[in-house]
């Protein structure tokens, strides 16, 4: 297994030697992470590996305590996750930041909302337009919306979990960070998301896939960074290490035996 090695050219994000602390608690250390354009980055990890630290500093929640962040080459410092968006950087988080009595077509443009003019001089939101065009846009990423009016409370987990990144595409993210999207979904809701990662990259988005699923990541990821304890345990493509070494680096393969080996020797 040998480390990721990337060119600066195609890099459009960046970490260097970035740390994060809360007060004594130390939840990211020296974390270095390089995004390549049009590349699907899988950050895996347990729960407590400090995935969520980590999304939460790349979106701008949070800023490093230490190290360097870097966009296009250039060090940035956000003071919100506004900054990220205005930028291109968009996370759909696990929640989604969906309302479910709200109508579809008014979830995927909810804040952008499309205006025009009533009786000549009042702003109101221009219903048929959301309609349409979230319809039109939804069907571009394969997903078919039968009413955009219909609430989204109706839609199963999947469907939501493709809108909230159909949303952020047709918004112009750059980089799309989500925060594990296949983790409550079946089989087949799964596959929908992993196809729209797919068609992500395809569009030349670059994308950070947050999961601690590996057989979620390993088809779809063109490199992997592995964190354990808010350490990084190394970035790798995928034609330098498999999937099987990727499981056993996150299960604590060498930790696991030799507590098998502890426990086959104890003496009850």
């Amino acid at each position: 297994m040998t480390a990721l090695e990337q060119t600066e050219d195609d890099t459009i994000l960046s970490l260097e030697n970035v740390s994060r602390y809360f007060g004594n608690i130390i939840a990211l250390k020296d974390i270095t992470l390089k995004l390549k354009r049009g590349e699907v980055h899988c950050l895996l990890g347990d729960n407590g590996a400090g995935k969520s630290t980590l999304i939460k500093t790349l979106a701008g929640v949070y800023q490093p305590s230490e190290g360097i962040y870097r966009v296009d080459g250039k060090p940035v410092r956000f003071t919100s996750p506004k900054d990220a968006l205005d930028i291109g950087i968009a996370t759909v988080y696990q929640d989604l930041a969906l309302v479910p009595l709200l109508s579809v077509a008014r979830n995927f443009f909810m804040g952008r909302e499309p205006q025009k003019k009533l009786f000549g001089f009042i702003n109101v939101m221009d219903l048929e337009q959301c309609a349409t065009a979230s319809r039109d846009k939804l069907a571009e990423m394969g997903i078919n919306v039968r009413d955009p009016h219909q609430p989204i409370g109706t839609m199963s987990g999947g469907e939501k979990q493709c809108l909230a990144i159909a949303r952020a595409i047709h918004f112009g993210a750059r980089v799309l960070i989500l925060d594990e999207p296949t983790a409550a979904l079946g089989v087949k809701q799964s596959f929908n998301v992993l196809k729209l990662i797919h068609k992500a990259r395809a569009k030349g988005i670059s994308v950070i896939f947050i999961t601690h699923n590996v057989h979620h990541a390993y088809p779809i990821g063109d490199s992997f960074t592995l964190l354990n304890r808010g350490k990084s345990l190394g970035t790798f493509t995928k034609d330098t290490i498999s999937k099987d070494e990727v499981l056993d680096m996150m299960a604590g393969g060498a930790e696991m035996q030799k507590m098998i080996g502890e426990l086959e020797g104890a003496t009850i």
